[in-house]
């Protein structure tokens, strides 16, 4: 803690200004003491402090301070009420804002983050909410970045990986299928705006990566894991391929080839084939190429086998199938 009862040498007081001058600004109105508390001074040097910031500005074009180009506070209030407020701001309330629409956006994030299971504490993201409120050129749009059950699943297997305990729930493989898994979980990953579980299955008696949100009924269990991370091989990356796997040759923009890093297998090379890279990857099953080709609009074709092509062309029909329907109540 501070000692009050010592001068602030010059470097320290230069400090204590500039520090001093936003704090102002953003409580509006605040007393001398609860000032002095916050920056662990005697009320006496904030009221030396707050007279300087008075006599202190910017001259205007004449070279000269004229009416405004001095910082001003309401003098009545300070002097008999010992309270602070700032009524004019000199060339630091000049300064670029963001507009309402860029502070909502940038809010929308923050909310976001706030439901993570990892920013438990939230009182540093409100407080930059509410700055970014504050300091907006408008006031920004009012909104509320709803919580999904996959943030709630989330939270609870974070607690059973915390609690080193097995954890059950039904899970939608990629084939479609509905199973009930027992887990040892390990680790828990993102990519991109997905997030996976990793831990060892012991219906399949081996490591497996689970989607977050292909998870239902989730239940920490009261059983202790009997797998851990130092048993097994946790690979740096979220995929791994097996021998039964397909291998699909497909030509990628090269903008995107390093988005599909995680299915190539080490040593696989590529080709430049018509300005796109002709390379093998490996996927296990047709359903999972699909969704990887429509995360790639534009920028995936699928060379061969012709079964894997057949696949996917079939698929994309299907769904451009649906934009020809009639809209019910259209002319």
């Amino acid at each position: 803690m501070a000692d009050r009862s010592a001068p602030l040498q010059a470097q320290d007081k230069l400090a204590f200004l500039l520090s001093l001058v936003p704090f102002l600004m953003e409580h509006e109105r605040i007393s001398v003491q609860d000032a002095a508390d916050h920056f662990g001074v005697k009320p006496q040097q904030v009221r030396e402090a707050v007279q300087l910031i008075a006599v202190s500005g910017i001259p205007g074009e004449t070279g000269q301070y004229q009416h405004g180009d001095l910082f001003d506070l309401a003098w009545d209030d300070f002097e008999e009420n010992d309270q602070i407020v700032l009524t004019n701001l000199v060339a630091i309330d000049d300064a670029p804002r963001f507009s309402g629409r860029e502070a909502a956006a940038l809010i929308a994030g923050l909310q976001y983050l706030s439901a993570l299971p990892e920013n438990a504490d939230r009182s540093a993201i409100a407080t930059l909410m509410a700055k970014l409120s504050r300091g907006a050129s408008a006031l920004p749009s009012q909104f509320a970045v709803e919580g999904s059950e996959s943030d709630e699943t989330l939270a609870l297997i974070r607690d059973s990986v915390a609690s080193g305990v097995q954890v059950e729930f039904d899970y939608i493989n990629s084939r479609g299928e509905h199973e009930r898994r027992r887990v040892d979980p390990l680790r828990i990953e993102s990519m991109d705006a997905d997030w996976y579980l990793r831990g060892w299955c012991h219906l399949r008696e081996a490591v497996r990566t689970f989607r977050i949100d292909r998870i239902g009924n989730p239940t920490v269990t009261s059983e202790p894991i009997t797998t851990h991370a130092s048993d097994v091989h946790l690979p740096d990356t979220l995929f791994e391929g097996s021998a039964d796997d397909l291998v699909v040759t497909i030509d990628v923009a090269p903008s995107a080839a390093p988005l599909l890093a995680d299915y190539l297998t080490d040593g696989t090379g590529s080709t430049l084939v018509d300005g796109r890279n002709r390379t093998a990857l490996r996927v296990s099953h047709y359903h999972g190429l699909k969704r990887l080709v429509g995360g790639l609009p534009g920028m995936v074709t699928v060379v061969e086998p012709p079964d894997a092509r057949r696949a996917v062309a079939d698929w994309a029909a299907a769904g451009a199938a649906r934009y020809g329907e009639q809209i019910p109540g259209a002319d």
